[in-house]
């Protein structure tokens, strides 16, 4: 029988009722005490990592998690990280950069609604995500309403649905189905993983809305070594408001710039109009493409804690890890 560890972090799913409203209060054994079929699907070991609501957790926690598997690696089949849905995605994705080409399945789940009320879905997605980590599924993913989502492609798209999460361009690795595992997509792996321990935090995200000017960009860039612009449609940015100098100015000093749009599906696409083709093509703003502004910001964290030289970083940023990026493909 294969030996699962069961990593607790808090969240929703091990909640309850306070005077201030929903607090995580139960730890990773009390989780699992309260599904005991977990253990006719594997041996489960437990250690409470982390009891926060998922709004608290920050990129030194990341590591902390990525540490704790990395000690316990060696003697587990598979991990099971019990984590709050507001911000599971950025875990998911960050995750997928520290630990990169895991042959065992690293799974994070939670709920919607805490393991001790009447009508929940924190068993069924705690038993499914053990069934997965259980299964050949290797590499980092989310395990939520009987899907199977790639960590680096996971987005929160309900806050109160049963049904939090979708997979954004690109398909579910699987479902589960009558408590088995139907695996459409096995995730590419190495024979070891590759750990890394290293983050930046300084990369900031704005917003881009009608009549925006380069101020914020400036006040970001000022305090950030990276800066993610969620622009329209395809993608570009307007030609008042001073954006173009802005960028030219802070890229000249060393600062990554990326560009990705607002809208979930098919992503950006720079080269349609010419308020995008002359990002790229005179300021060498990098592009997102299909990536999702989660995997951005993590990714961004990771390159940058690896390196500060600008064409290296730029390089990994294309370098497709976990396939958060396939379009175009890797020839930006």
């Amino acid at each position: 029988m294969k030996k699962i560890l069961l990593i607790g972090t808090g969240g929703t799913i091990a909640s309850e009722m306070t005077s201030n409203g929903l607090a995580p209060e139960l730890t990773a054994q009390q989780l699992a005490a309260l599904v005991p079929a977990l253990t006719e699907i594997c041996e489960v070991y437990c250690v409470e990592l982390m009891n926060l609501d998922s709004t608290n957790i920050s990129p030194r926690h990341w590591l902390q998690m990525a540490r704790c598997i990395q000690t316990h690696y060696d003697a587990c089949d598979g991990f099971v990280l019990t984590h709050g849905t507001d911000t599971m995605a950025y875990t998911a994705a960050a995750l997928s950069y520290l630990i990169q080409g895991s042959p065992k399945p690293i799974v994070l789940t939670g709920a919607q609604k805490p393991i001790g009320f009447e009508t929940t879905d924190s068993k069924d997605n705690l038993t499914d995500a053990f069934r997965c980590a259980a299964s050949d599924l290797p590499g980092v993913s989310i395990v939520f309403n009987h899907q199977v989502i790639l960590g680096v492609r996971a987005r929160k798209t309900h806050t109160k649905s049963f049904q939090a999460f979708s997979s954004i361009n690109y398909p579910n690795l699987g479902i589960l189905r009558d408590g088995v595992l139907l695996r459409y997509i096995r995730q590419e792996c190495y024979e070891r993983p590759v750990f890394y321990d290293r983050l930046n935090s300084r990369v900031a995200l704005m917003k881009l809305v009608p009549g925006a000017g380069r101020e914020q960009a400036d006040f970001l860039l000022e305090r950030n070594d990276a800066l993610i612009i969620e622009s329209f449609g395809v993608g570009g940015l307007p030609d008042e408001g001073g954006f173009f100098d802005c960028i030219r100015r802070w890229r000249d000093a060393g600062k990554l710039l990326v560009l990705t749009t607002q809208v979930a599906n098919e992503g950006s696409d720079l080269d349609v109009y010419y308020v995008g083709r002359r990002l790229k093509s005179d300021l060498q703003v990098l592009e997102a493409y299909d990536m999702t502004t989660e995997a951005v910001t993590a990714k961004l964290m990771w390159i940058l804690g690896q390196t500060q030289d600008l064409a290296q970083a730029e390089r990994l940023f294309y370098t497709p890890v976990a396939r958060d990026i396939l379009w175009p493909a890797v020839n930006p």
